[in-house]
């Protein structure tokens, strides 16, 4: 039921991108051939496209300059045009907001989009956010394949198990094309 090739150096860059692979595997293919390691998924996929296309293994789309950290962050302090979610950031946060603050994907939108404003408004958009995911189902972005993939199965079998879900996952990963829930994948429980 495996179709889906190992990811190693005889792998071209446009089967890789037919198929789902884990982050770590992604980290270990980047780890033994001398590609950076660090990143997101996406970053490292991008990495590794780049390595099996051309062989370069200085290749690195994230070149942000290293920065300092801001002196002091207060509430009346403005919101940088290169916002970076850096550890001084999460400890302002976590003391104005409290020990449950995560930079979830909206916020950490709404801070790069909203440089000039003051992190006093941050924190209200903050709330604003929280409040507004518990009305509405919040988007999931593309490197979250596996979350997607759950949420449509669920909405389609609300009688079926997690157990389900992810043997229907598994199914799906293995396959050359799309990690989209379709009602055919139900196959991998029978």
């Amino acid at each position: 039921m495996n179709e889906r090739p190992d990811l190693n150096l005889e792998l071209d860059s446009s089967t890789f991108k037919e198929y789902y692979y884990l982050k770590k595997e992604m980290e270990d293919f980047c780890r033994s051939n001398g590609l950076k390691v660090s990143g997101s998924k996406l970053e490292l996929a991008e990495r590794i496209i780049e390595f099996l296309e051309t062989g370069r293994k200085d290749f690195d789309i994230s070149k942000r300059p290293k920065r300092k950290n801001k002196s002091e962050i207060t509430l009346n302090s403005i919101i940088e045009d290169d916002f970076i979610c850096s550890q001084q950031h999460r400890e302002f946060y976590k003391k104005n907001i409290g020990k449950s603050f995560t930079f979830n994907v909206e916020f950490q939108k709404w801070l790069k989009n909203n440089a000039g404003k003051t992190y006093n408004d941050s924190i209200l958009a903050y709330y604003d956010i929280l409040e507004n995911n518990k009305k509405n189902k919040t988007d999931i972005p593309r490197q979250f394949e596996y979350n997607q993939y759950i949420r449509d199965f669920f909405k389609d079998n609300v009688d079926k198990s997690l157990k389900d879900a992810i043997e229907c996952w598994k199914y799906k990963k293995s396959l050359k094309g799309h990690n989209k829930y379709e009602s055919g994948d139900l196959i991998a429980l029978k």
